[in-house]
């Protein structure tokens, strides 16, 4: 029988790349001119959710990085540019 660690959720966190998708959201957002409230309104997320992103302490969806992409009026891949 495994036992409760065995059993629990391994959560992949990649720092680094969490930390560009922060800084390329924050780009965006100024290029944008949209405050942080202004793209969770857009979004239909919580502000709290949106800082959270930008300042790399959660992990966020697939979903919730296509309806940031949605609100902002970029594509995915604009999105995920770190060049």
């Amino acid at each position: 029988m495994k036992s409760n660690e065995e059993n629990k959720r391994k959560l992949i966190f990649d720092e680094e790349g969490l930390k560009l998708l922060a800084q390329r959201l924050k780009q965006l957002r100024s290029e944008k001119k949209i405050t942080q409230e202004e793209l969770a309104y857009r979004s239909e997320l919580t502000l709290s959710q949106i800082a959270r992103i930008e300042t790399v302490k959660i992990n966020p969806t697939v979903s919730t990085m296509f309806r940031i992409a949605k609100a902002l009026d970029v594509s995915l891949s604009e999105l995920f540019d770190f060049s």
